[in-house]
């Protein structure tokens, strides 16, 4: 499979970024550049507020006037172009842009001495996603995609209250979320920038499998395509090392965004929206049922941020808790649902 879909403007960039930068000491500041200044870039810089010993130093966008009035709302320096915020001084990149993007970014800037924290899905396939790891391990820099929901405060004290008091080994994890009403010109449903329902939504369901049930098997999936020729929904069941997931992901219909893991012991029910959880509820074979309450703080993305800084200060290049195989097997996931649906991009 040929791997053609990085954006036109990083084109002759991967290879060409020299930069490094000076390792960050313990209880050193983290200096943070974000490219891409939409939505998601926001609630990042809002939730850099909360993480101890980091800043928002520069950021980029291919959009000057949209850059210049993020950088004047959060701070930071807005770069006239992409090798000018690599060269801005950051230790760290945050890469908030449509998908289709995020492989080419994520090299050039470990090649230039970053460490890069990306936004879910790291890459659009398996085979841009090695790309970037081997990136990653060549330049011995710190990558991790930005999946969240382990971080937060309920989802740590769901794990160490199983272990505390365990249910058994999880053998069916049931998740979805589907969101109508998407915008027509939304990149969810581009088909251009490697939008649909499983890379937009899905992901999060296939991490949730992965952490609990291990690598996939098998994946058998159902589903459509809409109007714009991306993925509008999604049914998947699939087999794992250590259970079976029914998962479901959509951008037609209105669907519940809670989780279920099921054990011999007990299940477990994160209530919606479970990937940014704040409750679970705990019901044990022998009747007895754990209420936890968690609320977070910030825009949720502080835990995934503050992690990420962590390793950076300890010289970490892999998160023991968002590791590299769990986001190839995620991404593995994907692709093999999305072969089952004829979806493939440009350059697949």
């Amino acid at each position: 499979m040929r791997d053609n879909s990085v954006c036109s403007e990083l084109h002759g960039l991967e290879g060409t970024m020299t930069i490094a930068t000076q390792g960050v000491p313990a209880g050193g500041t983290i200096r943070w550049g974000i490219v891409g200044t939409g939505r998601i870039a926001r609630r990042f810089a809002q939730s850099l507020a909360h993480v101890p010993q980091a800043q928002l130093s520069a950021l980029w966008s291919r959009r000057a006037g949209p850059a210049a009035a993020f950088a004047e709302e959060f701070g930071g320096q807005a770069c006239a172009s992409f090798e000018a915020l690599l060269a801005s001084g950051i230790d760290a990149l945050y890469i908030a842009t449509v998908q289709d993007s995020h492989a080419g970014y994520a090299i050039a800037a470990l090649q230039a001495g970053l460490h890069v924290l990306c936004e879910k899905p790291a890459t659009i396939n398996q085979p841009q996603l090695e790309r970037v790891l081997e990136a990653a391990r060549a330049s011995q820099r710190l990558f991790m995609e930005a999946m969240k929901p382990p971080f937060y405060p309920l989802y740590r004290k769901l794990r160490a209250h199983l272990a505390a008091e365990p249910i058994g080994q999880v053998g069916l994890v049931r998740a979805g979320c589907s969101v109508p009403g998407v915008p027509h010109d939304h990149p969810s449903l581009s088909f251009e920038h490697a939008g649909g329902a499983l890379l937009d939504i899905g992901i999060y369901e296939m991490f949730l499998a992965v952490d609990w049930l291990g690598a996939p098997r098998e994946v058998q999936t159902l589903g459509r395509l809409g109007p714009t020729g991306v993925d509008t929904f999604a049914s998947l069941n699939s087999e794992h090392e250590h259970g079976i997931a029914q998962l479901f992901c959509g951008l037609d219909l209105h669907g519940k965004g809670d989780a279920l893991l099921m054990a011999p012991g007990g299940h477990v029910t994160i209530h919606e929206p479970w990937w940014n959880p704040s409750r679970a509820t705990i019901r044990y074979a022998d009747g007895r049922v754990v209420e936890l309450d968690e609320p977070f703080e910030g825009g949720g993305l502080n835990y995934e941020t503050a992690h990420f800084c962590e390793l950076i200060r300890a010289g970490q290049v892999e998160s023991p808790v968002m590791t590299h195989g769990k986001s190839v097997q995620m991404i593995a996931m994907t692709d093999a649902a999305r072969a089952a649906l004829g979806l493939k991009f440009a350059g697949e």
